[in-house]
C-alpha cells in the first residue's frame, strides 16, 4: 500500500516536546439544573525540549473562533503554536469561555449570538473588493472550497452579550497567568480586548502584547455584535481617573484616558497590508499611547511583508510572520529577565540578525 494523503502523513518536522491541559472552572450556579459550572475556560499547553524564552506565550483567538486558530490553517499546515514551540517558547493556546472546546449552555452563560456564516468568513478574510492586493490568501475564493469549509468549520457564534463575555475572558485568562506566571500574550481581532482586560487584572503578570489585526477603534460599534463601550473594550476598564460609568469615559477628553495597568506595558499592533484593519490601527495605537502603552505599530508591508488580510496568522506566509513577532517579542522583553531552566542542552540559539539589530532564532523553520 503506497503513501495517502492522510494529515499525520504530511512532511511536518518532529519535535521534542512535553504538553498537557488545563481547565480555568467558571462560578459554580445552582438552578433547575442542580448545581453547575459557568462557562470555564480550557488551555492547551505545550513546552519544548529546550525552553530559551523566559515568559510563555498565551494565544487569544478572536471573534467566533476558537483555539484551533493557532494549531493549524485551513490546508493543513502548522499554525503559529507550532512555529512558537519549535522556536524555544512555552505555549498555551485558550479557548476563550463559550468557544471551541468551553463549554456553552444559554441556561447559566446567556443567549448566544448569530451563527457564522459563509458570507461572513468572506467579508472578513477575503472580500473580493480585496482580491488584487490580498496575493497571500492561497486558497479557493468561493465556499465550495476545501479550504474554506475548513475556516468556517471553527467558527462559532459569539455570545449575545459582549461586554459580560469580554469579563469572563479577562477573569479566567488572569487566573490561567497566576499558574503560569508573568506571561506574553498574543491575540487576535476581536479576542484583542482580552488582552487589554486581562493586563488590567493582572498588570504584573502580562509582560507584554502581541495585538494581531485587533478590533477597533475605540467607542467603536458593530452590528450584530456590539460596542466598544469603554474605549477598546466592552467591558470596563480601569482608567485614572476613575470613569465611573461608559458614558463618562466616551465623553472624556481623549488625552485624559490613562489605563494605568498599560502604563509602559511593550504592545505590538500587527495588521496586513490588505486588511481593512489596517485603516483603522493607527487610531488603536494613538489609544494604546494616551493610554500608556509603550506601543509599536508593525504594518507587514513597512518589513516588506506584502498582502496579507485579516486572517495572517493562516495565510500562505504565516510561518514568516510568525518568525517576525517571535523577533519582536525576543527583543522587547528576552533580555529583561533570566532564561527559563531549560531541560536540554540542544536546540536553536538566540542570534543577532545582520545588519538589521533584531533577533532570529537561528536553526528554527
Amino acid at each position: 500500500m503506497g503513501p495517502t494523503t492522510a494529515p499525520h502523513n504530511a512532511a511536518n518536522p518532529l519535535i521534542t516536546s512535553k504538553r498537557g491541559q488545563i481547565w480555568i472552572a467558571g462560578e459554580k450556579t445552582s438552578g433547575a439544573y442542580g448545581t453547575v459550572q459557568r462557562a470555564p475556560l480550557f488551555a492547551s499547553w505545550e513546552a519544548p525540549e529546550t525552553i530559551i524564552h523566559p515568559y510563555p506565550l498565551v494565544l487569544i483567538h478572536g471573534g467566533g473562533g476558537q483555539g484551533t486558530d493557532w494549531t493549524g490553517t485551513p490546508d493543513g499546515r502548522p499554525g503559529w503554536a507550532t512555529r512558537f514551540v519549535e522556536a524555544g517558547f512555552v505555549v498555551y493556546v485558550v479557548d476563550r469561555p463559550g468557544h471551541g472546546r468551553s463549554p456553552y449552555h444559554p441556561a447559566v452563560v446567556g443567549e448566544m449570538g448569530a451563527p457564522f456564516p459563509y458570507e461572513g468568513a468572506k467579508s472578513l478574510f477575503y472580500p473580493d473588493d480585496a482580491a488584487t492586493e490580498q496575493t497571500q490568501w492561497s486558497y479557493s475564493r468561493t465556499s465550495e472550497s476545501d479550504e474554506i469549509d475548513q475556516l468556517v468549520a471553527a467558527m462559532g457564534p459569539l455570545p449575545e452579550d459582549l461586554a459580560e463575555s469580554q469579563r469572563m475572558d479577562a477573569e479566567r485568562l488572569g487566573r490561567l497567568l497566576d499558574l503560569t506566571g508573568p506571561a506574553v500574550l498574543v491575540t487576535h481581532s476581536a479576542g484583542a480586548p482580552a488582552g487589554w482586560l486581562t493586563a488590567n487584572e493582572r498588570p504584573d503578570l502580562v509582560k507584554a502584547i502581541v495585538a494581531v489585526e485587533p478590533i477597533g477603534p475605540a467607542f467603536a460599534e458593530f452590528p450584530g455584535i456590539g460596542r466598544l463601550d469603554w474605549g477598546l473594550t466592552a467591558a470596563p476598564i480601569t482608567y485614572e481617573p476613575d470613569r465611573e460609568s461608559a458614558e463618562e469615559a466616551f465623553n472624556a477628553a481623549a488625552g485624559t484616558l490613562k489605563i494605568p495597568a498599560l502604563t509602559g506595558t511593550p504592545v505590538a499592533v500587527l495588521t496586513g497590508g490588505a486588511s481593512a484593519f489596517a485603516a483603522f490601527a493607527p487610531q488603536v495605537v494613538d489609544f494604546l499611547q494616551t493610554a500608556g502603552a509603550s506601543v509599536e505599530w508593525i504594518h507587514l508591508p513597512e518589513q516588506g511583508i506584502e498582502g496579507n488580510g485579516h486572517g495572517l496568522i493562516f495565510e500562505a506566509n504565516s510561518d514568516e510572520i510568525a518568525r517576525l513577532v517571535g523577533d519582536w517579542i525576543a527583543t522587547r522583553i528576552a533580555h529583561n529577565a533570566p532564561l527559563a531552566t531549560s531541560t536540554s542542552r540542544s536546540g536553536p540559539e538566540i542570534v543577532l540578525a545582520p545588519g538589521k539589530g533584531v533577533v532570529s532564532l537561528a536553526g528554527t523553520p
